[in-house]
């Protein structure tokens, strides 16, 4: 490779900065006119003067994360394998200032603190306090035994609580309704003498209450809540199940469409 072409700073350099900043800005809905100059440290500075205003979190002559992540696509689009590189600084409105630049593995030489005399170290550190005396441990009790001399077997551990009421809407108390348990009764005789499933979706937990308790005394049909949060339903099951018939069936289908 000869010529300008291996080298990131080639005559060609220049026109790519401004085509690629010229479409990024272009799809980013913040056209700018570009200034561009050699700086000091051998980068390409460029100042973005931007028409129609900033983007969002762009102040001028100040840096900003918008341009840091525009600066690091810029360059990463211009550095390509093989390609000596030539740095690219972006600024709002004016000239960024150059930064320094370390040497690999260089590392920057911390402040050396003022030194401070013996003197001045004790006069600002205040008396010790006498420590007290840590107060001794009390003792573990002794291990039970039983009756026959071996240890007592460690108790067992309380099963976990149930997770809020929809464990057990049964213990949940709530203020009855004559009209919606005379309902609820009936689907449940209903269930159970034609044999049919049925069930009770996105309902309250309160309401979920109110149905088991109203089926309570229902015979021949089990009431039970399942599924959790939103998918949690409350299920009819007869106790003994009858097939469907052939022909599809609406779901408020009475006793008399039930086929012979």
């Amino acid at each position: 490779m000869s010529g300008t072409q291996g080298v990131a700073g080639g005559g060609d350099f220049r026109p790519r900065v401004e085509k690629l900043l010229a479409d990024i800005l272009g799809l980013m809905g913040f056209p700018a006119r570009l200034d561009l100059q050699d700086a000091t440290d051998g980068s390409l500075s460029v100042a973005l003067h931007f028409e129609s205003g900033a983007p969002p979190g762009v102040e001028q002559g100040k840096r900003s994360q918008v341009l840091d992540s525009l600066q690091f696509l810029l360059n990463k689009m211009l550095h390509r394998p093989g390609v000596e590189r030539r740095w690219v600084m972006l600024g709002a409105g004016a000239h960024p200032e150059p930064r320094p630049r370390r040497e690999p593995g260089q590392q920057q030489a911390p402040a050396a603190a003022p030194a401070a005399s013996v003197a001045q170290v004790a006069a600002a550190t205040p008396p010790a306090q006498p420590a007290r005396a840590a107060a001794p441990a009390p003792a573990a009790p002794p291990p039970q035994r039983n009756a026959r001399g071996g240890q007592a077997a460690k108790p067992a551990q309380a099963p976990a609580a149930a997770k809020g009421a929809e464990a057990d809407e049964r213990s949940l108390p709530v203020e009855e309704d004559p009209v919606f348990r005379e309902a609820v009764r009936k689907l449940a005789e209903k269930s159970a003498s034609l044999g049919r499933f049925y069930a009770f979706a996105a309902m309250k937990t309160e309401d979920r209450a109110r149905v088991l308790k109203a089926v309570e005394g229902v015979g021949g049909v089990k009431v039970a809540a399942e599924g959790e949060g939103r998918n949690r339903r409350v299920v009819f099951t007869p106790a003994k199940p009858a097939p469907m018939p052939k022909r599809s069936l609406l779901p408020d289908d009475d006793e008399d469409d039930v086929d012979a």
